[in-house]
Order: C-alpha cells, then sequence, then structure tokens
C-alpha cells in the first residue's frame, strides 16, 4: 500500500480552500504543474476522483468533501505540533491563517494586526476574507473572525470590540434631496444599497425598537457582497445604507454620513476572534490572543 505524504494532502486541502490549482500553487508556492500532479497522483492511489474539473473551475465531489473534512483537523494538529516542537515552547512562528469578513482585515490592520508583525517577525500573517460562514478547523485556519451572533456554540471567543450597531445611514445631499426617514416604513421609498449574502439573497435590513422587530425588504438600488464597496456607494450618494457603526466611525465623526432611525438601531455584540478548544493553542495564536487582550480592543478598561 503507497503511503501518502504530507506535501500531497496540503495539496489537496489548498486546492479545496482556493477552488483553484493556480490559487493553490501561489499558496503553496509550488508550480500549477506540481499541484496537478500532486492530485491526481492522490486520486490513483485512492481510486477515487477527488475534484471535479472544467476549464473555469474546480470543486470537490462528495467524496472528496468528506475526504477533506476527515483529513483538514488532523492535518492541523500535525502541523502545530512540527511548529511547537521545532521552534522550542513558547516561541511564536509559522503561519497564523485567519478567516474573517470582508472589510474586517483593513480595519483591524492598525490597532491589531501592525502591532503583531512587528512584535512576532517570525510569523507570518494570512488572511482571508470571504463572507460564508466555514467551518475554520476542517478548512485549516488558526481561527476565524466574525460578530458575536454568529460564533459556533462550541469555540472559544475573545472580544476584538465593544458592542455596535448596524446603522442606517446616508450622505447629508441624499438627504437634502430625498428627504429623511422618520419612520421604517418611509425608507420603502428610497433606493437602498444592499448586502448580498453568500446563499444568494438580499439581506433584510433587521430594525427594532421597544419590542417591535421589523425586518425591511426594500427597494436595492446596487448590490454588493462585501462592506467596503457599500460604504463607497453610499458615501457617492447612490442610495440609503445599513451599515456597522464600527466600519463607519470616521465618517460619522466628520459628518460625512449621517445616521437616521437611531430609536431603531439596538446594540448587539461586535467582533470577535474565534478558535477551537479542542487542541492546544499554538504559540503565534496565543501570542494574537494575549495582544488582544493587552490592548483591550472591546473598549474595556
Amino acid at each position: 500500500m503507497h503511503r501518502t505524504g504530507m506535501i500531497d494532502l496540503e495539496v489537496i486541502l489548498a486546492v479545496a480552500r482556493r477552488n483553484s490549482f493556480r490559487g493553490a500553487a501561489l499558496e503553496l508556492g509550488m508550480s500549477t504543474t506540481a499541484v496537478s500532479s500532486a492530485v491526481a497522483g492522490l486520486e490513483a492511489r485512492l481510486q477515487v476522483r477527488l475534484f471535479n474539473r472544467s476549464t473555469r473551475s474546480v470543486a470537490l465531489t462528495d467524496a472528496g468533501r468528506r475526504y477533506v473534512e476527515r483529513i483538514a483537523p488532523a492535518l492541523a494538529e500535525i502541523r502545530s505540533a512540527d511548529e511547537e516542537a521545532s521552534a522550542g515552547p513558547g516561541t511564536p512562528s509559522g503561519t497564523l491563517r485567519i478567516n474573517a469578513p470582508h472589510g474586517v482585515a483593513s480595519l483591524l490592520l492598525d490597532s491589531l494586526f501592525s502591532t503583531y508583525a512587528q512584535r512576532y517577525p517570525d510569523v507570518r500573517i494570512d488572511i482571508m476574507s470571504e463572507p460564508r460562514m466555514i467551518d475554520i478547523v476542517a478548512e485549516g485556519f488558526d481561527a476565524g473572525i466574525r460578530l458575536a451572533e454568529s460564533v459556533p456554540q462550541d469555540m472559544i471567543a475573545v472580544a476584538l470590540s465593544g458592542d455596535t450597531r448596524m446603522l442606517v445611514v446616508a450622505t447629508p445631499d441624499y438627504l437634502q434631496r430625498c428627504g429623511t426617514p422618520k419612520h421604517p416604513r418611509d425608507l420603502l421609498q428610497h433606493q437602498s444599497i444592499g448586502m448580498r449574502m453568500s446563499h444568494g439573497g438580499i439581506y433584510y435590513w433587521e430594525l427594532e425598537k421597544n419590542g417591535e422587530r421589523l425586518q425591511m425588504d426594500l427597494p436595492v438600488r446596487m448590490a454588493f457582497n462585501e462592506s467596503p464597496a457599500i460604504k463607497q456607494a453610499v458615501l457617492l450618494g447612490l442610495g440609503i445604507g445599513f451599515v456597522a457603526e464600527w466600519f463607519i466611525e470616521e465618517e460619522l465623526t466628520s459628518g460625512a454620513l449621517v445616521p437616521v432611525l437611531m430609536p431603531w438601531c439596538p446594540t448587539f455584540g461586535g467582533l470577535r476572534l474565534y478558535y477551537s478548544g479542542r487542541r492546544f493553542l499554538p504559540a503565534r495564536l496565543q501570542a494574537l490572543v494575549d495582544l488582544i487582550r493587552e490592548l483591550k480592543l472591546d473598549g474595556r478598561k
């Protein structure tokens, strides 16, 4: 029986993450030919097709998805053990892989990741931004970043921000031209900048006041699947938007954006770094957790 090498398994996981042979090759520092050969060789040994390929896309087969779900946690354990043994106890090194929503990495660059990079030069930081929720253990990430309400219950969470709100905002010029909504139903007369969800639908604006909860399905002028584009469209006066408060603090302070319907925008738990408690923490991740607590990013004294 042939014994599968670690590199072949790493290649499989990289192709699964990127849905691309070329993307996997760039991530691993290999040639596209070497990646393709590794996948083909493993498929031949297993006698099963792991990926469906076309000239335009690469996607896991059902068998491939089951295989990745089984090997990813085991490989994460092996990588962590190797790094801990080779670097010595408590020495942060290796690659810190984090999965986060669009726009969050740039938001935290000055306050967290730049300090981390200066303090731990032997650690490479790799942040993948995407809207969908994933299994961070199965897909080989050290940690994820999401809003508190979206963190899986079996994960350990560390606050990256205080409580926040989703705010209905527009430019002063837009409100002068189109009017200022006084009640959520007034939004039906406005063009909104919508958030395209990973399942394909448009996010309903969720508003609440004195126990009355509304889900607003609004006319959408433009839709994006990332917050930076939504903010930019609102700043250009193209419509009214629904944006997280922590993402537009500077624009609110300067007056470039004006919040409306504030009594209908309750607070909720902010951003959280989360990770699995089912395995020991690599030094690189422990260092990040310690730094977050040191910097008090949640605003607590």
